[in-house]
This record gives C-alpha cells, structure tokens and sequence, in this order.
C-alpha cells in the first residue's frame, strides 16, 4: 500500500509539474502575441497610463471570476501586506521598462533580460532554498545565449558593441524586481486559490503603477483614443496582464523560479513564428538556428531535476 501511494504521489507530483510547464508556454505565446499591437498604441498613450489603465482592467477581470467562481468565505485573505510587498517588484520592472525605454532601444533592454533567469535562480536558493542543478544552470546558459543570438540578430558587431548605459541600468533594477517576484510568490502563499492570489497581486501592482503615473493618468484624453488603442488595452488586459499573471502564480507554485523565467527565452521564437506563419517574412537562417538553440536549451531544462 506504501509503494502505491508513493507511485501515486509521484504521478500526482509530475502532472502538476508538467501543467506548470505547459502554462509557462502559453505564457510566453500570450507575450509575443503582444508586441505588434503594442507598437500600434505607444504613439497615442503615454507608457505609465496604458500600464495603469491595464492593471486596473485585468484586476476588474480577476475580481469578477473570483466572485463567480470562489465561495464567499475565501475572498479577504489575511495579511495584505504579502500583496503589497509582491505588487512592488512587479510595478517596478514594468516602471523601469519604460523609463529605460526612453534612453535605450528593445534590442539592449531584451539582452538585460536574459540575466533575470539567473537571477531568479539566485533569488530562489535565497528565500526557499532551491539549488539549481548544473545542468539547470547550463541549459539557461545555452538558451541565454540562443536568446541574445535572436536579439541582436545574428549580428557579431551588434553583440560586441553591446554597450551598458544609464537605460540598462535602470531596466537592470526591473529585472532584478521580476527575478524577486517568482520565489516571492511560492514564499508568501498561505494556500490561498491561485486566482484569489492573483486578484490581490494586481490590484496592489496597480496601485503602485497609478502612484507613479498619476501625472500622465490626469492629463490624457482618455475619450479622444483610437479604437486601436482599445483593443490593445484589451488585449493587455485580458491575455498579457490578468492571464499571464495567473499563470505565473501557477506555475510558481509548481516549478523551481529558475524554470518559470525560463520560458520568456521562448517569447522571440514565437514572435519569430507568428512574423512567419502571418506573411510578414521568415527570419534569416542564423536567427532561425539562434531560435533552435533556444528551443533545445529548454527541452534540457524542462526534462533536468528540480534539484
């Protein structure tokens, strides 16, 4: 009976394991699919505003379904303070993000983002403990460089001339808030549902973007932007804030943090796809192997020990 409930336990634990994988892919399809409408609506919103506007969106989202799906008594978690410290870091990457944005170009803050897996390996021993197998610490190294490859598109006097300015800096600073934020999740959960979590978590990261944002949220007119802008709003909203951020919590709880940032290496590979399959051109052939190299580095990593 031991040796059954053992081998059933096993099960039990692979299954969570791989849906947590499983839901870190969706996530990082949901993040490429952002970008080209993303483009579309920066022109006519100022960045802290259209990050407000989809965090309160997203929170609205998530409340609703906890209302509808969760019982009364599990909808006022105790301790508040855990979301406030958890909505922090995550206003602060996307704060940062934009603020770097307007000194440095995506292809140099993309390059700083491939640190925030090693980060969150890092972050991850720190606060729960979790030792990162070298073949772990190896397949990041593989799908790191795979990713930069993919960047800097396969350009060596692009990579060579990668220089660090007060914009990567800054963004660094987000990086390391994105990197705390994983362990962070699986640290402060009492056991509450993942959707109540995720509720709390926004309607904290919210409240940190819309403190830093107030000026840009007063002075735009909000009733004179295009219909694009809305449906990029939408879009952010549902897919890329209150879906993803769910899925995170998911799998945090699930995976080692190294594993769960991880998979925003797949995020240019599926740009890459989605360029392709739409019309608008395949990437040349030394991107394409880059995105192999990516792919194969986290087959590696997702069939590697936890520890």
């Amino acid at each position: 009976m031991s040796d059954n409930s053992s081998h059933s336990s096993a099960l039990a634990t692979g299954r969570q394991k791989l849906f947590g994988h499983l839901a870190m892919v969706l996530f990082a399809s949901l993040i490429a699919g952002s970008f080209t409408l993303g483009a579309l609506a920066v022109p006519h919103l100022e960045p802290a505003a259209l990050n407000a506007i989809r965090f309160l969106f997203a929170t609205l989202i998530i409340g609703l379904a906890c209302m509808i799906v969760l019982p009364q008594r599990v909808t006022s978690p105790g301790a508040l303070w855990r979301f406030v410290l958890l909505g922090f870091p995550m206003a602060l990457y996307f704060v940062t993000m934009f603020v770097a944005l307007k000194t440095t170009n995506p292809v140099s803050t993309g390059a700083v983002f491939t640190l925030g897996p090693f980060m969150a390996a890092g972050f991850g021993y720190l606060i729960l403990g979790q030792v990162s197998r070298p073949i772990v610490l190896i397949s990041l190294a593989v799908a790191a460089i795979g990713s930069i490859w993919v960047i800097f598109r396969g350009e060596w006097d692009a990579i060579l001339g990668f220089d660090i300015g007060k914009g990567e800096l800054i963004y660094f600073v987000g990086c390391i808030g994105h990197a705390f934020y994983a362990p962070m999740v699986k640290r402060l959960n009492r056991g509450e549902p993942v959707l109540l979590f995720t509720f709390w978590t926004l309607l904290a990261t919210t409240i940190w973007i819309s403190t830093y944002g107030l000026t840009e949220i007063i002075a735009t007119n909000w009733f004179a932007l295009p219909g694009i802008v809305w449906s990029t709003i939408a879009y952010l909203s549902v897919f890329t804030t209150a879906l993803t951020f769910f899925l995170v919590q998911f799998s945090s709880l699930r995976l080692p943090s190294s594993k769960v940032l991880s998979y925003v290496y797949l995020t240019p590979v599926i740009v890459i796809l989605l360029e392709g399959f739409a019309g608008h051109g395949w990437a040349d052939v030394s991107i394409l192997i880059g995105a192999l190299v990516i792919v194969l580095g986290l087959l590696v990593l997702v069939f590697a020990p936890d520890g």
